[in-house]
């Protein structure tokens, strides 16, 4: 299970953290900045993302990676969070390696939400591209042209993607 998952992984917090540094230079009123559709602002949306990493990390790990306060994180914080938890991420896909296990999330009310481990993995995964996808709509919204944060840029970037030119 684990080799497939390392490219979405590793694309995953790679994406984040360009995400992140693209919204540095934005003053407050646009990291505020809302869209229909998205989670709340900018900030607040990136806060969300690297917030439930560390909850998923958090329920695969049985508690052994922590939770964050994403409420009071700056970008700056949650640049160096996104990378632990690239760290994490990595730990976490050499020792699940049993994508059918029943990862159980034990909830405040007292009740256990059960899933399977590939499962968890894929939805931290699609809600880490989901969100990543609304800031981007955001930045368009205020004029900004958003990074290049897809599969195939990764890909590129780390040398697992290329093109040839056409022989003869």
């Amino acid at each position: 299970m684990t080799a497939g998952l390392q490219d979405g992984f590793r694309h995953h917090i790679w994406a984040t953290s360009l995400l992140i540094d693209a919204c540095s230079p934005l003053t407050q009123e646009q990291l505020s900045t809302t869209t229909p559709g998205l989670y709340g602002g900018v900030l607040e949306t990136m806060r969300h993302i690297v917030g439930a990493d560390a909850w998923y990390l958090f329920v695969l790990s049985e508690g052994r990676v922590p939770t964050v306060d994403e409420d009071s994180l700056d970008l700056t914080e949650l640049r160096a969070v996104n990378e632990r938890h690239g760290q994490a991420w990595e730990r976490m896909l050499e020792t699940h390696a049993d994508a059918d296990a029943d990862v159980v999330a034990h909830h405040g009310d007292g009740t256990e939400g059960h899933a399977r481990a590939g499962i968890r993995l894929a939805q931290a995964l699609h809600h880490g591209s989901d969100h990543r996808s609304q800031i981007c709509t955001a930045l368009t919204t205020l004029g900004i042209e958003p990074p290049d944060i897809d599969v195939w840029a990764y890909g590129e970037e780390v040398g697992r993607v290329s093109d040839d030119p056409p022989s003869g």
